[in-house]
């Protein structure tokens, strides 16, 4: 059984090796190789994921034992996210391909988009698996690499821009990391976790707390968590609906997985949980106050991902196993529900011709499967119950009564107030996008949404006929966005940034992926029994450390 640890990373390179070498002259072939990878990709991590309940798993690649080699880990915790981020991509995946096969992007971008969605999901995988730090930290640059891919298919400005702050802050990060790692491996003479969670004890005070900090800013900035969160916002709506989904969905969640395996494993004893209690609750109120503030559905959803953020700081903080097991349990929710909410963003983009809120309406009559695709999701994430989120909520809200503290009680009080808020913001955007009647600048079916490229070439034709007296061609709504006649707004929405054309039934593909993850969220309120069970054990073992210690370090 422990040689099926790798395969989850293994696999998907391999694949990329393929898919590159078939190209768009074999795009068929492309698409099968990503679809059959991801598939087995989700076997396996089923598999990993309830052999792991018996014990953690592990492999020592090339047969070196620790410090030398490279050790792959699966446990409890690494099993179950394996398992949801495997879904979710395959999920996200077909949704793209439906949407690339209805705008008939053929071309060279569509092509790199597979090898890059295959590197993204192996780095995923090795930050989930991985047994020490510096393959967190390779995990993590495959991550950055394929991302800045994905963000800036098409090239066009938006992206580009969106594409080179993501860089930036993460090369940030990544040098914080590493200095992280420097000081670690200088005080310590090794960089496993199960060593690492050994010789810790012996090390000062000070310098513990010095590595602890660090890595909770490099983790903190990938989870995207209030003060390090202003990047997101700005960077995700830009990028093609499967792309932001992903990225929503999964990457942040990355930082969260990180703070819950190095809180657990390196640093026991809690002792800089009010800092991320006070961390927690600031990313709450402040990314839920920035979501009631937004009109476009893009931004809107990236500020509630940000406040979502510190309902699993909340836990971690906590750090007790009550609120683990709820951090956790959290995390599951909201990978999915959030991925979710960004695919039926860009089905009502298709639909509607634009994200903003204030030209949308109309669409619980003329739209009624994209609708309850909305609605399911939007009352999960509001934490209505029956749903998880109410689920993932009250178990964390719980947590923080038994553990009594002043800190913990605003918290709860805090995490209720947002929540509130979160069924306000989802609540907006059903009055306005689907319950109101449509608003006369709706676009209309047919209506043409310009690429970037596009804008630019009729700013020239503008500036043309100005030169010689003729009137300016592009019309321009109140806030100055460039409109066509039908109203709708001149973005690109295509995978590869080309002009497509809005249709009243969007392609049944893109319905059938967005529906499956809508299922998927679902089942998690069917099986609450059996997930509360396994995550409440997942905390146990990550609090006992124990068995991940002796798994990794045994002859």
């Amino acid at each position: 059984m422990n040689a099926l640890v790798p395969l989850p990373v293994l696999l998907p390179l391999f694949a990329t090796g393929l898919s590159l070498a078939a190209g768009i002259r074999l795009k068929r072939f492309q698409r099968f190789i990503s679809v059959a990878v991801l598939t087995a990709v989700v076997v396996i991590s089923v598999v990993l994921m309830i052999a792991a309940d018996d014990g953690p798993l592990s492999v020592h690649l090339g047969d070196f034992a620790p410090p030398l080699g490279i050790t792959l880990v699966a446990d409890r915790l690494s099993g179950l996210m394996l398992t949801v981020s495997s879904l979710v991509t395959l999920c996200v995946l077909v949704y793209s391909l439906g949407q690339g096969m209805a705008d008939k992007d053929d071309e060279t971008p569509l092509a790199v988009f597979h090898p890059a969605y295959l590197i993204l999901v192996a780095g995923i995988a090795c930050t989930f698996l991985a047994g020490d730090l510096m393959n967190l930290f390779v995990g993590f640059e495959i991550m950055l690499v394929s991302s800045f891919v994905l963000l800036t298919l098409g090239g066009t400005g938006p992206r580009i821009r969106a594409g080179s702050t993501y860089v930036i802050i993460s090369l940030l990060s990544s040098m914080i990391f590493l200095v992280a790692i420097a000081i670690t491996y200088a005080a310590t003479g090794t960089v496993n976790f199960a060593q690492l969670a050994e010789r810790f004890d012996d090390l000062s005070l000070g310098v513990t707390t010095l590595i602890q900090a660090m890595l909770l800013t490099v983790f903190g900035i990938k989870a995207a968590v209030f003060p390090v969160a202003a990047w997101l916002p700005d960077s995700y709506p830009t990028a093609p609906a499967p792309v932001t989904a992903v990225f929503a969905g999964l990457l942040t969640k990355v930082g969260v997985y990180c703070m819950l395996r190095t809180e657990t494993l390196l640093f026991p004893g809690n002792r800089l949980g009010n800092l991320l209690l006070v961390v927690a609750l600031a990313s709450m109120i402040v990314g839920i106050l920035g979501a009631v503030a937004q009109t476009d559905l893009k931004r809107l959803l990236s500020f509630t991902l940000i406040s979502h953020i510190g309902y699993m700081v909340f836990g971690i903080g906590l750090a007790d196993r009550e609120g683990i097991a709820g951090a956790i349990v959290y995390v599951v929710h909201h990978i999915t529900v959030q991925t979710t909410l960004f695919l039926v963003a860009g089905l009502i983009e298709r639909r509607g011709g634009t994200t903003e809120l204030t030209r949308l309406g109309g669409m619980a009559r003329s739209a009624p499967l994209l609708s309850l695709l909305f609605f399911v999701p939007a009352m999960n994430i509001a934490g209505i119950p029956p749903f998880s989120g109410f689920i993932g909520k009250l178990a964390l809200m719980r947590a923080g009564v038994d553990n009594g503290s002043v800190l913990a009680w605003v918290l709860v009080g805090g995490s209720t107030l947002t929540s509130l808020l979160t069924l306000y913001v989802v609540v907006k955007v059903w009055n306005l996008a689907f319950w109101r009647s449509e608003p006369p600048g709706q676009a209309a079916e047919g209506t043409v949404m310009e690429s970037q490229e596009d804008d630019a070439d009729d700013a020239d034709d503008a500036d043309d006929e100005a030169d010689v007296g003729g009137p300016a061609v592009t019309p321009q709504d109140d806030h100055g966005i460039p409109v066509r006649p039908g109203g709708g707004q001149v973005v690109a929405t295509s995978i590869t940034g080309k002009a497509v054309t809005t249709t009243k039934r969007p392609p049944r593909t893109m319905l059938a992926a967005t529906a499956a993850t809508v299922v998927l969220g679902l089942s998690y309120t069917v099986l609450a029994g059996p997930l509360a069970a396994y995550t409440d054990r997942s905390a146990q073992e990550l609090l006992t450390r124990t068995p991940y210690i002796e798994e990794v370090l045994r002859p």
